[in-house]
């Protein structure tokens, strides 16, 4: 949503208005408790998180809604039941502005997509 390139989350929420700032704030929150070790950037225009270097979740800000990217198809396909309420698309959850994704459902996610990147890891290292 924010009309320029934004360096940092801080700056990118800081354009965000209103109640879509307070939403995508409580998904940062989220995220960073369940994952206090995970670093944060911007990532194709959008505050994101990565887990031992690897994307770990991605959300932003639009006109009529907020979006959360799990940043793997097999994570969106593994909580195919769990969001049927939601508009999905091949990489992203989409959800009204003033109603953020439930806090279990985020922690659902993370945890697949955490467990996805520690399996990429293992499968490297008994490879490499």
């Amino acid at each position: 949503m924010p009309n320029s390139p934004q360096k940092t989350v801080d700056d990118y929420l800081a354009a965000v208005p209103g109640q879509a700032r307070a939403t995508l704030e409580k998904i940062r929150q989220m995220i960073r408790s369940i994952v206090p070790e995970a670093t944060e950037a911007i990532s194709y225009g959008a505050p994101a998180f990565k887990y031992k270097g690897r994307p770990l979740a991605a959300y932003a800000a639009y006109k009529d809604h907020c979006s959360y990217f799990p940043m793997s198809p097999a994570v969106l396909e593994a909580h195919r039941d769990a969001l049927k309420s939601y508009k999905t698309s091949k990489g992203a959850i989409r959800f009204p502005i003033d109603q953020p994704l439930p806090a279990g459902l985020v922690e659902k996610l993370v945890q697949t997509r955490m467990a996805e990147i520690e399996a990429a890891g293992r499968k490297a290292r008994a490879t490499g």
